[in-house]
């Protein structure tokens, strides 16, 4: 075994299917747990839809959950020092604050 393959051995190499790689767009996400596992729901809200139907639903442990969150906060700082603060304008949404949303998911 050479350099390389030795180097390579321990790296995890991920597929990306065509249908996965163009992605879902939403605006929003609901968050659930269990003891075992976070659920995330990502939904499109856009005008026009009173039901907005849940276009992507992810289901991980609490440590996986975890670690998301650290990524998220390290690419944020990234992208902020790369690309300016991103503001967040808390009274100019069409959303409803998540404590009146009442979905099915």
């Amino acid at each position: 075994m050479d350099q390389k393959e030795k180097k390579d051995e321990g790296r995890l190499s991920i597929g990306l299917t065509e249908d996965v790689a163009k992605g879902v767009y939403s605006n929003m996400a609901l968050i659930t747990h269990s003891p075992t596992e976070i659920v995330l729901d990502f939904v499109a809200v856009l005008p026009g839809m009173p039901k907005p139907p849940v276009c992507s639903r992810v289901i991980m442990a609490p440590q996986h959950a975890k670690r998301l969150l650290f990524a998220l906060q390290d690419n944020i700082a990234k992208y902020e020092k790369m690309f300016g603060k991103i503001e967040i304008n808390e009274g100019r949404t069409y959303m409803p604050p998540i404590s009146e949303f009442h979905g099915d998911a």
